[in-house]
């Protein structure tokens, strides 16, 4: 789906270092399950449903852009009912930015979080669906 294009790095002489696009979207997705609030990553709207991706192909959800030295994300997630959603997002753009420049020592010019939607608790709906049958 997304073009393959490497990421060119001079070493000193000794040869290039390639980072696939793919390499820093797992990153990026990776950093971003770490973070309290998100519930899971979004493949993006489809029909206006927002699907829910597993936390198993993190590069899911994460689009980058990566130039010779910097790189763009954009990432799509579904955030926890009850989550404060500016602190979650604020969280994920901090966390994906360290990550991505401490591992991969690119320079992360921005991180756009978009949130595709809201994930209720199981317990809850379970509750309500019980309280209509009765």
């Amino acid at each position: 789906m997304s073009e393959e294009k490497d990421l060119v790095q001079n070493n000193s002489g000794l040869g290039a270092i390639k980072i696939a696009d793919e390499v820093v979207s797992i990153i990026a997705g990776l950093a971003a399950t770490e973070i309290d609030g998100i519930a899971g990553m979004s493949g993006g709207v489809v029909g206006g449903i927002a699907e829910m991706l597993g936390r198993k192909n993190f590069s899911k959800g994460v689009k980058v852009e990566v130039g010779d030295r910097e790189a763009a994300v954009d990432l799509f997630i579904i955030v926890k009912y009850g989550a404060r959603i500016p602190d979650v997002a604020l969280s994920a753009q901090e966390n994906i930015k360290r990550a991505i420049e401490t591992m991969t020592g690119l320079s992360v010019v921005e991180v756009n979080v978009h949130v595709q939607g809201v994930n209720f608790p199981e317990e809850e709906v379970k509750e309500e669906e019980t309280t209509r049958v009765h």
